[in-house]
């Protein structure tokens, strides 16, 4: 009997769905599938592609909420915020449908003084089938970055979602299939699993994948797609800080953070974990967060602020995080130790911890903040990338200061005067650098991620007497070389 994963609701433990747990000969099978409709989806062109994914945008939104409601019981976040990650999941899918022509479109090169009889042109070609392994956190957006983009581009998709939201994957999917009933199957497949049946997606028969999680496990997926070789992309975690300076909005710039740190329990890869804020305004920064966090509160009613924790095991990270914190010299400034529930953790803000301390250089992933004081914003810099990750950053000062500011942290993307602004700009690519991973989707980037460069040249006429690239070369030729070399290039 095929063993079963039983996916359930983080604050009632209440059974959401059941699904297969498939094995290596199930994921080779499913590629295959998916390898059969290639030709099919590929032969669309763009046009043809573009009505089918905006067919399945309007699909996903015409039942908007009934996939509203999943997402909360399966994931655990309030419905407010379910239903932004599905609107920014079609904001995407609008985007790169319409944008993908213009980006991978054919480009005319220049060939040279010393070829120009010759044509010469890339193409971007579709990599063929994509797999695709989705995080828990965030199971419709995240994994829609690479699924779509991947669709856009001209390839065929498995998505392998995470243990603990396959029913969110599998709506998603099958909302596909619906708005597309001339589509075969395999244009965007299914296969459902624990780690084992991502090792099966990673050693299968698939050209690229796109994967989302944990650095570690990021590493295992990098280590099994070298065996084939298969290329990946690689988005994983983040230690994302926000720099206050001293000419900040300070009111707006503790509402932002405090989003940033505590939206979906902090379980955010490019939320806010780590704060800077200059000595002169530090006091007044944290009455303000304090204000800011004033009633914020998990739970799953419709008046609570975030759900609880998805994963239990996370629980046991954050209370190692905080209170190494303290003990490393930090206090509380908002909540503590009780703040950690069996279930849900309520906001946490630790003031002034050892820049050493796991609170600051491990991934939290926990609704919980570190405020460092700094005496400038240049030593905020300096210890906003003094981490092995760089996802992500925001910074806070007077605009034009702040963009200054932004171009020197070394992340993938900044916010200014914000938090995530940049995870709902479709045309900007989100991906990170050091542990935070490589390549890129989103955008004109994450499209281009998708396929690969084909060159072409064209001879469009021979030069008469010079046969360049002929095994047979005349005497005259052979003495002109030493002098053509140095007139283009001496």
């Amino acid at each position: 009997m095929t063993e079963q994963i039983i996916s359930r609701d983080p604050m009632t433990d209440d059974v959401v769905a059941t699904v297969p747990a498939m094995t290596a000969a199930e994921v080779d099978a499913a590629v295959e599938v998916a390898r059969s409709a290639a030709d099919w989806w590929r032969g669309l062109g763009h046009t043809g592609r573009r009505a089918r994914l905006i067919a399945w945008r309007r699909r996903m939104a015409g039942d908007a909420d009934e996939l509203v409601d999943l997402l909360h019981r399966e994931n655990g976040k309030p419905r407010a915020d379910a239903a932004l990650e599905l609107l920014l999941s079609l904001e995407h899918i609008t985007w790169t449908a319409a944008n993908a022509r213009s980006v991978l479109r054919t480009e005319c090169r220049r060939p040279g003084v010393l070829t120009l009889n010759f044509g010469a042109s890339v193409d971007r070609v579709p990599m063929g089938v994509v797999g695709v392994i989705g995080p828990w956190n965030y199971p419709l957006y995240t994994p829609n970055g690479s699924v779509a983009t991947a669709l856009a581009a001209g390839n065929v998709v498995v998505l392998k979602p995470s243990e603990h939201t396959p029913a969110v994957a599998r709506w998603y999917v099958d909302a596909f299939a619906a708005a597309n009933p001339d589509a075969p199957p395999g244009v965007l497949t299914l296969v459902t699993g624990g780690p084992e049946t991502g090792a099966a997606l990673c050693r299968a028969r698939i050209d690229k994948l796109a994967f989302t999680g944990s650095t570690a496990t990021g590493r295992k997926v990098m280590a099994t797609c070298a065996e084939t070789p298969i290329p990946v992309v690689l988005e994983l975690g983040g230690k994302d800080a926000a720099i206050v300076a001293a000419d900040a909005d300070l009111g707006a710039a503790a509402d932002a953070i405090a989003f940033g740190a505590m939206g979906n329990a902090g379980q955010t890869c490019v939320g806010i974990e780590r704060v800077y804020v200059e000595r002169a305004v530090r006091d007044r920064f944290l009455v303000e967060l304090g204000r800011a966090l004033q009633g914020v509160r998990p739970g799953n009613g419709p008046t609570d602020s975030y759900g609880p924790m998805t994963m239990r095991g996370q629980i046991d990270v954050v209370h190692r995080h905080v209170t190494a914190a303290v003990d490393g010299g930090a206090r509380f400034v908002v909540g503590g130790v009780g703040s950690i529930g069996e279930r849900t953790i309520a906001p946490i803000v630790v003031l002034d911890p050892p820049h050493s301390s796991v609170a600051v250089q491990e991934e939290t992933f926990g609704p919980t903040l570190t405020v460092t004081t700094v005496e400038s914003v240049d030593e905020a810099v300096r210890l906003a990338n003094d981490v092995r990750y760089g996802l992500a950053g925001s910074v806070f000062a007077r605009r034009r200061r702040a963009v200054a500011i932004a171009r020197r942290l070394d992340t993938g993307q900044v916010s200014v005067n914000s938090v995530l602004g940049f995870a709902a700009v479709p045309s900007l690519p989100l991906g990170g650098r050091g542990d935070s991973g490589f390549g890129r989707i989103h955008g004109p980037e994450g499209l281009r991620e998708f396929t690969r460069p084909r060159a072409i040249a064209v001879q469009r006429f021979p030069i008469p007497g010079v046969p360049l690239l002929r095994l047979r070369r005349p005497a005259w030729l052979v003495r002109a070389l030493p002098r053509i070399i140095r007139l283009l290039h001496g």
